[in-house]
């Protein structure tokens, strides 16, 4: 073959670019696997997807410092971060993967099929997933990622290198040139495979979206059938709106901005037509519900704040809730609970595991099988069809999402999830406040400042919230209305502001006469502490 013989589309290419290209056509080939995969697990319910399963796996096994930073730096945000990262490492293995294959194929049929495995094995992991459709998500999907691969590949070995052409014809050879490419064909090809991958993972997670949860929540309408008794003997209620004191966090969280922490990377979809829950364990009578008979017991709401045992002193990790259902203890009654079980264990569908005392359910502390979240049904990804709600305990310890099986044993017998990983096996709420406003962005006027916020102590109430501005006595603020000795209560202090840097902190006194303490302590193992305190700047105008 002479130069003037050469194909019309065969390009002369330096060697750091006909690496570039390979090692795009790994990431391709890679991405065209996730999409497939994310198609499959789109398609059927049973099918895990990939990419979930293997961030499923990582979470389970990640070293308990590397979770509570995820935490602590991406917030509720923690999910998306790790799914996003596991998509950006796989595309930069790929791609590596490309580049070895171009002289070795074996390199790149081994790592893609290494890819599958792993994720077939997270897949079976996945206790909503079928065995069988995990393997064969991940066969299909490592062999759509293998033939785009080599298929991309091949476009970069249809012309021959100059060394062989020199060999052969040494007066026709281009001096400096190493390879030639095939550089339409590539391109067509990149843009196919790239196309192919993005639509697949789109379509998948549309039909993904699908789902009977929504049909089902708004077909329900869940009416209490008892009414939560609230105490009369307290003064008439302050009323503090976000209107009077924009910033300030309103009584009740709305749905979609109450925080979200929890193990699951991809939201359960649990059918509640299928859905059973079970009693299980040291009781007497093991049985199990479905969800017309929950629903059809008498349902109670009790408004009740909760909390991520994670949450920072000040942090945003906790929020104020109606949660409507059956009582916890009129199920455990129907059990038959046995002497010697002193530990409430609560399993989701996806094998989450909380336990807390049994005697956290003497006397009157609410505790819910929870069906209902401020007038509606349970949002999905706050537990529908039915989650556990425990008053004045850390959500870890007792706020089983998507709850399928109540088990009675001891507190020696079981460890939770969290237990192994760090935390405290019990966990009562710590009596905390936070400031809302003023925000520390922005310089304040002199004159009248309100400075807000809110205190909580579930189960123990909130009877004073007080309020230092620099080195100052402290002042009590005005509470909010009490909705009930387990809800938050907003507070609000009117601070005189002069002009100047000032330090402002805050503190709570609950039901029982305890003052949250100044002492400062990180989250693990068992909750944060310290006074939340804010620096701001008064202008002189």
């Amino acid at each position: 073959m002479t130069g003037s013989e050469a194909p019309r589309d065969a390009t002369p290419v330096r060697p750091g670019l006909n690496t570039g290209r390979a090692a795009l056509a790994g990431m391709l080939a890679g991405a065209l696997a996730l999409g497939v995969g994310e198609l499959l697990a789109g398609i059927s319910s049973s099918t895990p997807s990939l990419v979930v399963s293997v961030g499923e796996l990582l979470v389970d096994v990640a070293p308990i410092k590397a979770v509570r930073a995820s935490i602590a730096i991406f917030g509720t945000n923690d999910k998306p971060a790790l799914l996003i990262g596991i998509v950006v490492a796989t595309l930069v293995i790929t791609g590596l993967l490309g580049v070895l294959a171009t002289s070795r194929r074996w390199i790149g049929v081994a790592g893609f099929a290494l890819f599958g495995a792993l994720g077939a094995w997270a897949g079976t992991r996945n206790p909503m997933a079928s065995d069988i459709a995990a393997v064969l998500v991940a066969v299909v999907a490592i062999g759509a990622g293998l033939g785009a691969l080599f298929w991309l590949l091949g476009t970069l070995g249809t012309a021959e290198t100059a060394e062989a052409v020199s060999a052969r014809e040494p007066e026709t050879a281009a001096p400096g040139t190493e390879h030639l490419v095939d550089r339409r064909g590539f391109v067509t090809a990149a843009v196919v495979v790239g196309v192919g991958a993005a639509a697949s993972a789109y379509v998948g997670r549309l039909l993904g979206s699908r789902s009977v949860v929504e049909a089902a929540r708004s077909n329900l309408s869940l009416v209490a059938t008892a009414e939560t008794t609230v105490p009369t003997s307290v003064p008439a209620p302050v009323t503090f709106t976000a209107a009077d004191y924009p910033g300030l966090s309103s009584l009740f969280t709305p749905n979609e901005t109450f925080y979200r922490i929890d193990t699951a990377l991809e939201v359960p979809q649990v059918d509640p037509a299928k859905w059973r829950l079970r009693f299980t364990g040291m009781v007497d009578n093991p049985y199990e519900l479905t969800f017309d008979e929950l629903l059809a017991m008498p349902l109670v709401e009790q408004t009740i704040t909760l909390s991520c045992v994670s949450n920072k002193v000040g942090g945003s990790l906790v929020g104020n809730a109606a949660w409507l259902g059956v009582p916890l203890t009129e199920l455990l009654d129907e059990a038959g609970v046995q002497p010697g079980a002193t530990q409430v264990v609560g399993r989701s569908v996806d094998d989450f595991t909380v336990g807390f005392p049994t005697a956290v359910l003497e006397g009157d502390r609410p505790a819910l099988v929870a069906v209902g979240m401020n007038g509606e049904p349970l949002p999905a990804p706050h537990g529908f069809p039915a989650r556990l709600v425990v008053s004045g305990l850390y959500g870890y310890v007792s706020a089983t999402k998507w709850l399928t099986e109540v088990e009675l044993t001891t507190l020696d017998a079981f460890d939770a999830y969290w237990i192994p990983r760090g935390w405290a096996k019990e966990a009562p709420i710590k009596t905390q406040s936070r400031i809302d406003v003023p925000r520390t962005s922005r310089p304040l006027s002199p004159g009248t400042v309100p400075i807000a916020g809110i205190a909580w102590a579930p189960s123990r109430d909130i009877v004073r919230v007080e309020v230092q501005v620099d080195d100052r006595p402290w002042a009590e603020a005005s509470l909010g209305e009490r909705v009930s000795e387990h809800a938050w209560r907003q507070w609000v202090y009117l601070w005189d502001a002069e002009p100047g840097e000032h330090q402002l902190r805050v503190r709570a006194t609950d039901g029982t006469g305890e003052t949250q303490t100044e002492v400062v302590h990180a989250a693990p193992p068992d909750g944060a502490t310290g006074w939340h305190t804010i620096e701001v700047n008064v202008s002189a105008s």
